[in-house]
């Protein structure tokens, strides 16, 4: 019927077909109509997608969702590749035992939008599919496709792109190009109701973007509530700072210690409203009481759980819009970038199991570049990231160095002790329990030999305690002299406290100067102004407490003492001193011991790289952690 019968006509034959014969094949017309319409509440979006055959307007839509959706079709990533441009690709009308002769060359690219939706579409009866406000946004290439025509009462608005905004009048800063641009990106999420992540590297001026997007909200008389923001106890008198210098026009209200519940009362009184994710739990009956113009995360990794309890209580707050600002919105696993989007447009990339199953196990367990692109697809839109390479072209140069040294004697004699007695443990562990089941006993030998090869102190064990080098503190305090001699600004972090105690003490012997900022540090920002002046060199940090949210540009040295296998947590410190209004080239150490868990652990720092590369820059491979990888880092050198 399709290619034989067809071939004998052009060559003169007549064909007549028994009007019993209950098979009919029909191509429809080359045109296909493409027709968009905005719901009721602007909260949906319908697509209708139609043919004419033999003059007479068929719903296509219902076609395809039920050729994807049928288990005999066996629909596949590889078969759909395979579909042959010149192939006809054959769709069952069941209503009328009729066919449709459809190009695949045409088809694809419909398909390839819709085997993204159809796990989540309302089809009505007329054939219209009702999509959720964003997800209208992934027809944008089906508009540009030649082949449709496009009808309806809906403008094609909502798909044009980000307008250009004037940035608000009482702003007190002139905005960088990419600046704007993420102004002219907030104010688009906000005038179609979207969610979004802004994931500019750290220094790039996030809370800068924010506080213009705020301003121009309350200048254009749009912002009759309050904003939210929720942030790192850290980064309180950072955001109240910065308020004040960039948006003195807002009202800022900061809902921070003991005194706090005596202000809740002044909540719709004020533009900002500033508080902690530790004071979720304790003040959201007083949070809950309100609703807000704009709900804003920032370094909003601190829900990447989604069953935390700061997820849940921020998740529980009512806002017009919602934002998330995090440098790294995924640090770990692609699971935790779906918690921020569920914070943000729930729904939108299906439950936790669904996005595991659709996502998550291709990209991370099977390295499905099919999955990689359909998931990219999906977030592009609400996800906005510049890199400072990109962007900040102004910015001095960043040298890193790797500065190693080897364990010798007793120190080499403990590890080695450790590391065996670790691995066998962790076999058996595994072998019992599986490695699903083991991390708490992975979590703990790591942190072991850490520790050993930062300093044997650090080791609560009697045979540590016997032990008195420290191959790497010495090496610290062999590079530090002659580092602070050459006028070196210098920020030296450690995720061990401990740590910073031991290496106090040898800067107190040497007669060192040095500021130490930590969890227990009550005056940060005296601190931060202190070492901004000029007034000490060297500035000890716990990367807990000021991984984030410090601007320290008078720095122009950064030491990592002890590395760990995310290498977002160490870009983050670096980032404090690398960034806008630095004007001094950086140099960044880190200190490793050799043939140990340490050196390895920056092998696999690539590998970690690579899986955020792959979601936020749209390149590198993406691979998940194996039984053999996790093996390896107790493996002898």
């Amino acid at each position: 019927m399709a290619e034989p019968l067809p071939a004998l006509q052009r060559e003169g034959w007549q064909i007549d077909v028994d009007r019993d014969f209950s098979f009919r094949l029909y191509e429809p017309e080359p045109d296909w109509l493409l027709q968009l319409q905005e719901g009721e509440g602007r909260d949906w979006f319908g697509v209708a997608l139609d043919v004419d055959v033999e003059g007479e307007r068929l719903p296509l839509l219902p076609l395809l969702v039920a050729f994807l959706q049928d288990p005999r079709a066996g629909w596949t990533p590889q078969k759909f590749a395979a579909l042959d441009d010149h192939a006809p690709l054959l769709l069952r009308d069941e209503s009328r035992d009729r066919w449709l002769r459809l190009p695949a060359g045409r088809l694809k690219p419909v398909l390839a939008v819709l085997r993204e939706l159809f796990t989540a579409t309302w089809l009505d009866a007329g054939g219209r599919l009702w999509l959720p406000r964003p997800q209208a946004l992934m027809l944008d290439e089906l508009l540009h496709l030649p082949q449709l025509r496009f009808d309806g009462d809906a403008p094609p608005g909502l798909l044009a792109g980000v307008a250009e905004v004037a940035p608000p009048q009482g702003l007190n800063a002139q905005l960088r190009g990419y600046q704007q641009q993420g102004l002219n990106w907030l104010q688009f999420l906000r005038t179609h109701g979207f969610g979004g992540v802004l994931a500019d590297d750290m220094g790039l001026g996030k809370t800068l973007q924010t506080l213009a997007h705020i301003l121009l909200e309350k200048e254009s008389g749009r912002m009759d509530r309050p904003c939210l923001v929720v942030a790192p106890t850290s980064l309180m008198f950072n955001w109240r700072r910065e308020a004040r210098r960039y948006a003195p026009a807002l009202r800022v209200l900061v809902l921070q210690g003991q005194d706090r519940r005596l202000r809740h009362h002044e909540i719709r009184d004020h533009d900002l409203v500033l508080t902690t994710y530790p004071l979720l739990a304790r003040d959201h009956e007083a949070l809950a009481r309100h609703e807000y113009h704009l709900l804003i995360l920032d370094e909003a990794q601190h829900i990447k759980n989604s069953r935390s309890q700061a997820a849940q209580k921020v998740s529980q707050l009512k806002a017009r819009h919602r934002l998330c600002l995090s440098g790294t919105p995924m640090e770990n696993h692609l699971g935790e970038f779906w918690s921020l989007m569920n914070f943000l447009m729930p729904g939108y990339l299906g439950s936790e199991a669904e996005f595991r199953q659709r996502y998550r196990k291709p990209i991370e367990q099977q390295g499905d570049q099919d999955a990689r692109e359909q998931l990219l697809r999906r977030i592009r839109p609400f996800l906005l990231r510049r890199t400072k390479a990109e962007v900040a072209t102004e910015l001095p140069p960043r040298t890193d160095l790797i500065r190693s040294v080897a364990l010798e004697g007793a120190q080499r004699e403990l590890y080695e002790t450790l590391r065996l007695s670790m691995d066998q443990r962790l076999r058996e562990e595994i072998a019992a329990r599986g490695l699903a089941r083991s991390h708490i006993v992975v979590l703990d030998a790591l942190l072991k030999l850490r520790q050993v090869c930062c300093d044997p102190r650090l080791l609560k064990l009697e045979e540590a305690a016997r032990v008195s080098e420290s191959a790497k503190l010495q090496l610290l305090m062999d590079l530090l002299p002659e580092m602070l001699e050459e006028g070196r600004r210098i920020l030296l972090f450690s995720q061990f406290t401990s740590m910073l105690e031991l290496i106090e003490e040898r800067l107190q012997q040497e007669g060192m100067r040095y500021l130490k900022l930590t969890g227990e540090s009550r005056d940060r920002e005296a601190l931060v102004e202190r070492f901004q002046r000029g007034d000490v060199p060297l500035f000890l940090i716990s990367l807990k407490a000021g991984g984030t949210g410090l601007n320290l540009t008078a720095a122009d040295t950064v030491i990592h003492y002890d590395p760990w296998w995310n290498p977002a947590v160490e870009q983050q410190a670096t980032d404090r001193a690398h960034r806008i209004g630095q004007d001094k080239p950086v140099f960044v150490y880190k200190l490793l011991t050799e043939g140990t868990v340490e050196q390895k652990i920056a092998e696999m720092q690539e590998q970690k790289r690579a899986l955020a590369d792959a979601l936020l820059a749209e390149s590198g491979s993406i691979a998940g952690w194996s039984e053999d990888e996790l093996r390896a880092l107790f493996a002898p050198a």
